[in-house]
């Protein structure tokens, strides 16, 4: 089985719907992975409190946000992802079982960048045949004039807004996406940090453009490749 092929498969009976919001069971995605590439992989970034203590996220003003990076066909492509409640808010010092979820679900959506279940986060209800290639939404991200408001993402997000935690999550938006080898996988990366593109769009809107001019850049030249 080839990248390619991981896009194709339906993962529909495997989901869960919960608050408007679709899960993927990470269990099933990760033996689906191992059924494509045996030797696939994942690794949690870990950082240090203190020279003593090494911690599975990074503290973020209190909260948490974990790094996932999976490898298969002998490419590693990572996600990054808050940890979470029930309503989607980042949580406030949060417990091994907190972090531990995030962690799994951080692992899933690193395998959508890989293609499998990448169709979910781009919003579609069935995945792309050969016939029909995987829809694109990056058009949409300049089109924010009928788009939600702004005024309230900060206090949503709870996003460090320091510039040394700004640029640092902005320069490793760019750097990633040297991993993403496909429009539908761009989309997805782009899509599992909404959140956080967002709070940088009101916070560092310099920053923002810069990471958006690079996205519409390699989505221009991926699809160059594709045809």
């Amino acid at each position: 089985m080839s990248p390619h092929d991981l896009m194709k498969i339906n993962v529909n009976e495997h989901t869960e719907k919960k608050n408007g919001l679709t899960y993927l069971s990470w269990a099933w995605a990760w033996q689906e992975a191992l059924k494509a590439d045996p030797t696939a992989s994942f690794e949690v970034k870990t950082f240090m409190r203190d020279q003593y203590t090494e911690l599975p996220y990074m503290d973020v003003n209190g909260t948490g946000m974990v790094w996932v990076t999976v490898t298969m066909f002998k490419q590693p492509r990572t996600c990054m992802l808050p940890v979470m409640d029930h309503r989607n808010k980042p949580i406030m010092n949060p417990d091994a079982f907190q972090v531990n979820t995030a962690i799994m679900r951080c692992m899933t959506k690193a395998l959508a960048l890989h293609g499998l279940g990448s169709y979910i986060y781009a919003g579609d209800d069935l995945p792309a045949s050969d016939e029909k290639e995987a829809p694109t939404t990056m058009g949409e991200l300049t089109k924010k004039e009928d788009g939600p408001k702004y005024e309230n993402i900060l206090a949503k997000t709870a996003w460090d807004n320091s510039d040394d935690s700004r640029k640092l999550f902005a320069d490793g938006m760019i750097e990633y996406t040297s991993h993403c080898t496909t429009v539908a996988g761009l989309n997805s990366y782009w899509k599992s940090n909404n959140p956080q593109l967002d709070s940088l769009k009101v916070t560092h809107p310099s920053l923002y453009e810069k990471v958006l001019s690079h996205f519409k850049a390699l989505k221009i030249q991926l699809s160059k490749e594709t045809t």
